[in-house]
């Protein structure tokens, strides 16, 4: 894989993580239950962290690193919007989009973790990729608990 592959690959995740990052702080903004609100701020905190790391590689392999979200996410956001209109604030329903996001996440991490990339960039997917998951089964476990 060359260095162009590489960066377009990690700007690629920076898009996704930037997209985790304004999903959760929607999410926060939109929930009712304090909790919850205080979970999607965290993980949107975590997630600029991992955009930060991101963006650092891309530079370390001499490329202009991505600073905005991806166009799926920003569709993605929109339809929360619609649909909280539609639905009322309801915190499952919230919980549901946010799971169709961090389902999105980790089918572009996995995408990533099937090239052949070196071994520090491939390091760092995979860690920031277990977090992906935690994120997911969070999510998956309180949208299980709300809807009971």
């Amino acid at each position: 894989m060359n260095n162009d592959d590489v960066v377009s690959t990690l700007n690629d995740l920076i898009e996704t993580s930037k997209d985790g990052e304004d999903g959760f702080r929607q999410c926060a903004e939109q929930a009712t239950d304090p909790t919850l609100r205080s979970f999607f701020a965290n993980r949107a905190q975590s997630c600029a962290a991992a955009v930060l790391e991101l963006q650092q590689l891309v530079r370390n392999h001499g490329g202009n690193p991505e600073t905005s979200s991806g166009i799926g996410g920003t569709l993605h956001r929109r339809w929360m919007d619609v649909k909280t209109l539609l639905t009322g604030k309801d915190d499952k329903a919230v919980l549901q989009e946010c799971e169709r996001g961090e389902d999105y996440a980790k089918s572009s991490y996995q995408s990533a973790l099937q090239k052949n990339l070196p071994p520090e960039i491939k390091s760092v997917i995979e860690k920031q990729y277990q977090g992906v998951l935690k994120n997911h089964d969070q999510v998956k476990s309180l949208r299980n608990q709300y809807g009971a």
